[in-house]
């Protein structure tokens, strides 16, 4: 959501801090050699699809 967004959906109705992040790549750098991504390797597994597996619902 951008700091726009934000405004627009708040509509001057109220005062908010917020704070936006961001992570961008510099071009030559791969995933797996950014800090984060070596510190968990489960959460970024090598092989990301763009649809999410399927999983029985409990």
């Amino acid at each position: 959501m951008s700091s726009k967004e934000v405004r627009k959906s708040l509509g001057g109705q109220a005062e908010v801090f917020a704070m936006f992040a961001s992570l961008k790549l510099e071009s030559g750098n791969k995933m797996e050699e950014l800090p984060v991504v070596c510190e968990f390797p489960d959460v970024f597994p090598g092989d990301v699809s763009d649809v999410p597996p399927e999983r029985e619902v409990e």
